[in-house]
């Protein structure tokens, strides 16, 4: 198996299939879409958010500046065109995932059931939370429990409710 290494994702929630799908472009590749389920969710989250919250443990005021550093996080972001996947990409549901931690960043392997090619994310403190707040959109999307994002998080980022309020 040659694991692939996601260059751009998508990362959205479908409420058909009540999963989070990540469509993501692997080189040159036809972009390959990988599915999560609030299971597997519920048991990642809480590694990555405590390597982030590693980061700045021994500074005073942690949670402070977790908060404003996910706020700046967020004020980065982009906006880019979606990764676009198409009747030809693989798609398959992510039944486990390796996490390899350094201080720099943090890399997933996702691998699916049916013995697909596992594909890679590796992600530095400033995009891995960006990916983040796009994850916590999802779950107030999807209605999820958010129980497992810390306060500096929820805190951080206004509602999905929020942002869509317009006045006429």
């Amino acid at each position: 198996m040659m694991t692939q290494v996601l260059e751009r994702i998508t990362t959205e929630y479908i409420d058909t299939e009540d999963r989070i799908r990540l469509s993501g472009e692997v080189g040159n590749d036809v972009p390959v879409v990988i599915w999560l389920t609030q299971r597997l969710l519920q048991r990642l989250l809480p590694k990555l958010l405590q390597w982030l919250e590693n980061q700045n443990a021994d500074m005073p005021h942690a949670d402070i500046l977790h908060g404003f550093a996910q706020q700046a996080a967020k004020a980065e972001l982009a906006p880019q065109a979606p990764v676009l996947a198409g009747s030809d990409s693989t798609a398959w549901l992510v039944q486990s995932v390796d996490i390899e931690q350094s201080e720099q960043a943090v890399s997933l392997t996702f691998y699916g059931v049916n013995g697909q090619d596992p594909v890679s994310l590796a992600l530095a403190a400033t995009p891995l939370r960006q990916w983040l707040s796009i994850v916590y959109d999802a779950y107030l999307k999807a209605e999820w429990p958010i129980e497992v994002w810390p306060g500096w998080l929820r805190e951080s980022l206004p509602s999905v409710q929020e942002q869509a309020v317009i006045l006429q």
